[in-house]
């Protein structure tokens, strides 16, 4: 069996960067995510750059069985992972009462269910290779998230799993790192309800420089990575400064700002 590093969530934004960094420092590619023509584009980019051309995977993640799917795939072309990164996921704006309900749980299927799925999956493969697990969480997993609160919950759950992970799986030689990404601008907003228009977040991260910050540290053994200054102050400092009844407050009206501005 041959080692790959595999990548989910990386038909666009921070998962193709991802791929693309991992390719440009020699690892061969297993790409998973739902939209084939664009995971068979960015595979023929990196096989452009002279790498091996990456295994496209079309496969739904928010489907009970896809970590077997997965896994299966894998071994029918005689591969096994080294590392896994779980970029998958996406966000909703609004009250949570108000949104479609069967969509929030999708985002539970795909945030929370599939991201565990896969990080257990691989556990043998990932030790024997010495390899590692990258989960993308987000720095909204250090705060209440009113109007985007099951997005917020489940980026909480991605941050602890995965924080606990790190120490689990240390003993077996496995590097277990989650990145945390402020708001990045990428498909991500438009699938969230976020307005085109709005104003960049304060020394915004480009998606690129969040993918080269997670992939060295992940290879460094980081139990986590925040890109950028301003990220890194709210994760470590506002919710440790900032009473929590003022900051719900805070994101319910920055979040109801947003709606507003969407229904123009």
């Amino acid at each position: 069996m041959k080692p790959v590093a595999v990548i989910t969530g990386a038909s666009a934004g921070i998962g193709a960067e991802l791929a693309r960094v991992f390719a440009d420092n020699g690892h061969t590619l297993a790409l998973v995510a739902r939209r084939e023509q664009r995971l068979e584009a960015l595979a023929a980019e990196i096989e452009a750059k002279g790498h091996p051309k990456p295994l496209a995977l079309p496969i739904d993640l928010a489907l009970p069985h896809a970590a077997a799917w997965v896994g299966n795939a894998l071994a029918a072309h005689g591969l096994e992972p080294e590392y896994v990164v779980n970029n998958a996921g996406f966000g909703l704006v609004g009250l949570a009462a108000d949104l479609d309900r069967a969509e929030q749980l999708a985002m539970i299927d795909l945030n929370i269910r599939a991201l565990t799925a896969l990080s257990l999956a691989f556990v043998d493969s990932l030790g024997r290779r010495r390899g590692g697990l990258l989960n993308v969480a987000s720095v909204a997993g250090f705060i209440p998230g009113p109007r985007s609160a099951v997005y917020y919950a489940s980026k909480a759950y991605a941050l602890s799993f995965s924080e606990a992970l790190h120490v689990e799986l240390k003993p077996q030689g496995i590097r277990v790192t989650c990145l945390c990404p402020g708001p990045v601008k990428t498909e991500f907003q438009a699938r969230a309800g976020i307005p085109d228009g709005e104003a960049s977040w304060p020394l915004a991260v480009p998606a690129a420089q969040v993918a080269a910050a997670g992939y060295r540290g992940l290879m460094a053994g980081r139990r986590l990575v925040v890109p950028g200054l301003a990220n890194w102050l709210v994760a470590s400092l506002v919710p440790r400064l900032v009473p929590r009844a003022i900051l719900l407050g805070q994101i319910d009206r920055r979040q109801s700002r947003r709606q507003s501005r969407r229904r123009r």
